[in-house]
């Protein structure tokens, strides 16, 4: 979003201003961390102004104290490319944002063009010190550059020499980005920061612009030496075109056609197209609803079709869309389609849409359909998109069948995406293979014939892949499931051998008839010493893997919401890095009111408590000694732990709640009762852990029909 105007440049100057908490955001760091560098570092930069207790400090001059002592977490070019988005968003209340970027970016476009910086002690034989003449010859330049209107020339006749510090800025936004392309494409990538919400609803996550990239395969065609022609029909800023072009070393050998309706994002890609490296000769993007195929045909088509709110979109209409682009394939040519899903992949209601579909599915063009999964345009998280890819002329081995895959159910993480990808790739180089070949893992290859049957119905899988169902987890299901039951009957028995040894449980459990226990709380406890309570230690999330050598009790372990383990710290990061972090010992009591109380009792010790989480340590030398156990359940039962809706904090602090001392014949007895308890818990356990990894396997091999039941 845009800064308010306190960090707008000092009037009559470029100069920019940041305030304490945009000082913390520059540098990645904490808002106090900022006023211990100004207090405790003489060179830190002084104030440029105080006004209502509010320190205001030069930009620049922050930057080059971060730069020169090395603090902060912001990497060089971050911290470069950061302060030059605040002078960016400084700027946006003056030009507003969508001529902000209109102009920034045109005057990127024009320092391409005529190859030298905009800004300098001379440029064209002037002094360009002044605003004024700056712009002056700014303009000179690009009517001179750009004498037909096709990049700049509107934008920057739009504004006056109040825009001379966008060249300036420009140039700063080079020096960061160390090209105009690079700018360029941070400057497009910040348009959400800068309030340009319209230009970012469309885009898709980068996730899924890998996805498309991946499936259009670009530098195998241009590995051989071929000029290829890539095209956009429904580009708006031209991001899947600017992603492809992206994916090549040599983007002199391509010919980029795109067209869109709204003249202002067909400037913006055009731009856009040019500073990716697209030869000025070899760029055609056109404003209008039908892309005309002026300078050559398409090789390859990557598209995604417009977005229309659900009460305006009809089916039929998305259909007509991809009829348009089929329309576009020649020979050998390729298309990836990005679309609504109840239009691509959904069960149709009307006979007139599913006779649209069946008819382009005999047309034999459609090669995969793909139905991705869910927020894939994080702008709208309820519109559910899938993917077609189209070919003309597939091979004769793939001809009469479409390749149906369905990862809706999946992260669109590196993996899937490879995998996936292999998938297609492999289908559109040699259709179906020999049963030894490659059987697709995310796929079933599906007869036309038979979807065209079905009339409308949904074009999904029909069943798990066949690689599925060959895996090895479907073959060792019997056995795992057989293993399953082995576990079961162990646990079973050894259930009932304690149940001999011991007999039917028993708490001995009494009505009081004497007094009451004094009542005492966990500071008194403190205080005499049969408790020490020891802080948590602050771990970086960055250092907790899932194999390192001591466990994590953070909040979530010790609530419940994550399982004990799973988190840990190497041994070696600890003591490099957290020296003063102490270890827990076999017994202690780790506990945390962070969001709730949360207890666990760790017996094996050699673990690290992780602030807000405490450690509560019991005195066996004590003249009246608890035990871990005990003082678990006392705290666990305490009145006030707890907060109502709406509280930022419980009514009591955990160390002022009261909770009963118990006699020492109690306490023993207490604590053998619940181990007994904390048992036969471990024993039932067992069982139903058994039970459950019986069911799961069971349920999942009947469910993908790989296995049966024994009639007996």
């Amino acid at each position: 979003m845009p800064r308010p105007p306190h960090t707008a440049p000092v009037a009559g100057t470029d100069r920019r201003l940041l305030t304490m908490p945009e000082i913390a955001e520059l540098a990645q760091v904490k808002r106090p961390v900022v006023s211990t560098w100004r207090r405790r570092y003489a060179d830190f930069p002084t104030p440029v102004s105080e006004t209502a207790g509010r320190s205001v400090f030069d930009a620049a001059q922050v930057a080059e104290w971060l730069i020169v002592t090395g603090r902060g977490n912001a990497a060089l070019d971050d911290l470069k490319a950061e302060l030059a988005l605040h002078g960016i968003a400084a700027q946006a209340h003056i030009f507003g944002p969508q001529r902000l970027l209109e102009v920034l970016g045109s005057l990127l476009c024009l320092r391409k063009l005529d190859e030298r910086p905009l800004t300098g002690d001379d440029v064209d034989g002037i002094e360009t010190a002044d605003n004024q003449t700056l712009w002056a010859a700014v303009l000179r330049r690009a009517e001179r550059m750009d004498a037909e209107d096709e990049f700049v020339l509107r934008e920057l006749h739009s504004v006056g020499e109040e825009a001379a510090p966008l060249a300036r800025l420009a140039e700063d936004m080079v020096e960061a980005a160390y090209s105009e392309r690079s700018a360029y494409e941070w400057l497009l990538s910040a348009r959400s920061r800068l309030g340009l919400h319209t230009l970012a609803a469309d885009a898709a996550a980068p996730e899924l612009q890998s996805l498309l990239v991946q499936l259009a395969d670009l530098p195998a065609r241009t590995e051989r030496g071929e000029s290829v022609t890539v095209a956009d029909p429904y580009t708006r800023t031209g991001d899947l075109l600017a992603a492809l072009i992206d994916d090549t070393e040599n983007p002199e050998q391509i010919t980029a056609l795109a067209a869109d309706p709204d003249e202002r994002m067909a400037r913006i890609t055009r731009r856009r197209l040019l500073l990716a490296g697209v030869d000025e000769l070899a760029l055609d993007v056109q404003t209008g609803r039908d892309l005309e195929e002026r300078l050559a045909d398409p090789d390859l088509i990557i598209t995604q079709l417009p977005y229309r709110p659900g009460e305006d979109r009809r089916v039929l209409t998305a259909l007509e869309d991809i009829e348009r682009i089929a329309d576009l394939l020649g020979p050998g040519c390729t298309a990836l389609v990005l679309g609504p899903a109840d239009a691509l992949v959904d069960a149709l209601p009307g006979t007139e849409e599913a006779q649209f579909r069946s008819a382009l599915l005999r047309a034999n063009i459609v090669e995969t359909v793909i139905t991705l999964p869910g927020g894939m345009l994080p702008y709208r998280p309820g519109y559910r998109t899938a993917l077609w890819t189209l070919t003309r002329g597939p091979v004769a081995a793939a001809k009469g069948n479409v390749l149906l895959a369905d990862i809706s159910d999946q992260p669109l993480t590196e993996a899937v995406r490879d995998r996936l990808v292999e998938d297609v790739l492999l289908w559109r180089a040699e259709g179906l293979r020999a049963r030894d070949g490659h059987d697709p893992r995310y796929g079933r290859v599906v007869r036309v014939a038979d979807l065209d049957r079905a009339f409308g119905g949904p074009l999904t899988p029909p069943a798990p892949p066949a690689s599925q169902l060959l895996s090895r987890t479907v073959t060792e299901r019997p056995a795992l499931i057989t293993e399953a039951e082995a576990a079961l009957e162990r646990a079973a028995e050894r259930a009932r051998s304690h149940d001999d040894a011991h007999g039917p449980y028993r708490s001995g459990v009494l009505r009081r008839t004497g007094p009451r226990p004094q009542r005492t709380t966990l500071n008194a406890l403190i205080k005499q010493g049969r408790v020490t309570r020891l802080k948590g230690h602050r771990i970086d999330e960055q250092h907790i893997t899932g194999d390192g050598h001591y466990p994590v009790f953070g909040p979530e372990e010790l609530t419940g919401r994550a399982p004990m383990g799973k988190r840990r710290i190497d041994r070696l990061v600890l003591a490099a890095l957290y020296e003063h972090a102490a270890l827990t010992e076999p017994g202690d009591l780790v506990y945390t009111l962070t969001p709730e109380l949360g207890l666990h009792i760790d017996h094996d010790g050699l673990g690290v408590a992780a602030f807000p989480s405490r450690v509560l340590r019991v005195n066996p030398a004590a003249t009246r000694p608890l035990t871990p156990r005990v003082l678990a359940a006392l705290l666990s039962a305490a009145r006030g732990t707890g907060r109502g809706p709406g509280a930022v904090r419980p009514v009591h602090h955990i160390e002022n709640c009261p909770i009963p001392d118990l006699d020492p014949d109690d306490v023993r007895r207490f604590d053998a009762l619940l181990a007994e308890i904390d048992h036969r818990e471990q024993l039932l356990r067992a069982q139903a852990d058994a039970l459950a990894e019986a069911r799961r396997l069971t349920v999942a091999g009947l469910a993908d029909g790989t296995l049966t039941l024994d009639q007996h």
